[in-house]
């Protein structure tokens, strides 16, 4: 396969596993280009190589920016902006598991919390079960909630191993 092939190929299904991870498609498929790209690109670039519209490159890029899985880099007696991607693929994948769990994980956990307050008759058939449940959801996303939190502050090496003798 050549490389452009290669890197077309990389750029389609990125872009396919992005929406996996709760960004938009063009917004994985920029975030592939520059992961791919040894130097920063313009928002000229991304458009010439996506064949996207600048503002469709400029709200991807905005928000991927928000992410934090991408920097705006100003390079010397150059007047427009570049972009580039963190290319430590760890780096990556715990940065989009923290922002997976402000968004998600922690208003779930936090709804939850104020579902198992209710009023009224604690005791009764319904009340319990309603309660019974929602707390069993909590408990099982705070546990998740921990999990994640031990894998973000993790060293790469040192959860990779305990991950090989967890399959042990």
């Amino acid at each position: 396969m050549k490389l452009s092939e290669a890197k077309a190929q990389f750029i389609s299904s990125w872009g396919a596993f992005g929406t996996h991870w709760g960004i938009n498609r063009t917004m994985a498929q920029i975030h592939a280009l520059l992961l791919i790209s040894p130097d920063p690109l313009t928002q000229d670039d991304i458009m010439e190589e996506l064949n996207i519209s600048r503002g469709n490159v400029n709200m991807n890029t905005r928000e991927l920016i928000s992410w934090g899985l991408v920097d705006r880099v100003l390079l010397p007696g150059e007047r427009k902006e570049f972009f580039t991607a963190e290319k430590d693929i760890w780096k990556v994948a715990t940065q989009i598991i923290k922002e997976r769990k402000k968004r998600e994980l922690d208003p779930m956990l936090k709804l939850l919390a104020q579902l198992e307050d209710i009023e009224g008759d604690k005791k009764s058939k319904e009340a319990k079960q309603f309660i019974d449940t929602v707390s069993g959801i909590r408990n099982f996303g705070g546990q998740a909630d921990k999990m994640l939190d031990v894998m973000i502050r993790a060293d790469e090496s040192w959860f990779l191993g305990s991950l090989l003798k967890f399959f042990k």
